[in-house]
């Protein structure tokens, strides 16, 4: 019976988890574990170390079974599960993500209780939970995360489906583990009913790879229609509305942007891209050449508005987000820089007085007032009285 839990890493996928899980209504205890002394001091004082909205609500109103401490602190021998959910970094070096940590975790947990069934929500490459039940064994299973930074308590409590990697026909013990953490995740939604899937380990990596990529391709698609329409003087948005009423295509996620970026779909379509190594295969080399495309399109639209002086709104990827890591904005930037253009930046969530060689504007008045254009990848009502200096491409509002 799993009733207490343990959950590595207090990032989006860690907490959003922790959160979920630590609702009254499963009964649980649930210990989040992290490196970082501030997130544990933030945590254990009902505040969220990460800008999510609902993830705040629930740690100031709700009576969650949710302690914090540090993983040097924490003894796993008690535990009935233990999640991993620390970073998996796209390496550019080694061609694949960089997996230490989700692997130093499960040898520390080894080192408590020989056990306990783990779990990894870190994105890995295909294989690679094969690999760790090699190396350690195979009570170690991969189940994959679909949620959205600055929305990931809420993609948890309304999931798309429940995915559960674990080879019950090679493992029969862990067939109980696998039905436990389906019933935890449907009893943790708000949702009657989840559709959920039990399958080998690698099939579930690869359905989080491919899904990612699958959104990536929809990104640059759509991003590759706007440049045409840009640069032919059409209604971008008459276009895409036409296409997406479609009901095979649909109205959502067709919202064209400076490029995909953020933590997950860059990385995972590289890695996708590097597990295809002797694979005769076109698409995802073409998407992730179509992203970088897109970014030089978008910078040389802007330069040749001929500014002295360009103001970058907001450096995130989407709206109410605080993780501007791999943005496409990023290389807009360093794009700029090189054809000599002044860059100055408005981005709340900064501190330093410079970021990537640019000064950072903290008073928005004077921000606005001295760029001769602003870049925004997503718009916002505080750019309204400007929009004839704004330079985006986000023909819906959306995020």
């Amino acid at each position: 019976m799993i009733t207490t839990i343990f959950v590595i890493g207090a990032g989006y996928v860690g907490l959003s988890n922790a959160v979920l899980l630590a609702q009254p209504k499963l009964a649980n205890q649930v210990t989040l574990v992290d490196i970082d002394a501030q997130k544990i001091a933030q945590l254990q004082q009902q505040e969220s170390p990460i800008d999510d909205a609902l993830i705040a609500q629930f740690l100031a109103t709700q009576s969650l079974n949710l302690a914090a401490q540090l993983v040097s602190e924490a003894d796993f021998s008690t535990a009935d599960l233990v999640i991993i959910a620390t970073p998996t970094n796209y390496d550019v070096a080694t061609g694949k993500f960089d997996t230490s940590s989700v692997e130093a975790s499960i040898q520390t947990v080894r080192a408590h209780n020989a056990q306990v069934p783990i779990v990894i929500k870190s994105t890995v490459p295909i294989g690679f939970t094969r690999d760790m039940q090699t190396k350690f064994d195979t009570r170690i299973l991969f189940m994959p995360e679909f949620l959205r930074e600055g929305k990931a308590l809420y993609d948890n409590l309304h999931p798309s489906r429940i995915i559960v990697g674990c080879d019950i026909n090679h493992v029969p013990a862990l067939q109980d583990v696998c039905h436990q953490l389906i019933v935890q995740y449907q009893t943790a939604s708000e949702q009657n009913h989840t559709p959920s899937q039990i399958m080998p380990p690698t099939e579930a990596e690869a359905v989080k790879l491919f899904a990612n990529s699958y959104l990536a391709t929809r990104i640059a698609f759509f991003n590759e229609l706007d440049s045409f329409a840009e640069s032919m003087g059409l209604d971008s948005e008459s276009i895409i509305t036409g296409v997406s009423l479609d009901p095979r295509i649909g109205m959502h996620y067709n919202n064209p942007s400076f490029g995909y970026g953020g933590y997950c779909l860059p990385k995972d379509t590289q890695q996708l891209k590097a597990n295809y190594e002797g694979i005769p295969a076109n698409v995802i080399h073409a998407v992730v050449d179509a992203n970088n495309t897109r970014k030089r399109f978008v910078a040389r639209q802007i330069i040749a508005k001929q500014p002295n002086t360009v103001g970058v709104y907001r450096l995130s990827m989407k709206k109410d987000a605080d993780n501007f890591r791999d943005s496409a904005i990023l290389d807009i930037i360093e794009l700029l820089k090189q054809h000599a253009i002044d860059v100055k930046i408005y981005e709340p969530s900064l501190s330093s007085p410079q970021f990537m060689d640019c000064p950072v504007v903290n008073d928005l008045a004077s921000f606005l007032e001295t760029s001769d254009v602003i870049v925004a990848n997503r718009l916002h009502p505080e750019l309204a009285h400007v929009k004839t200096k704004v330079y985006s491409r986000d023909v819906f509002g959306d995020s």
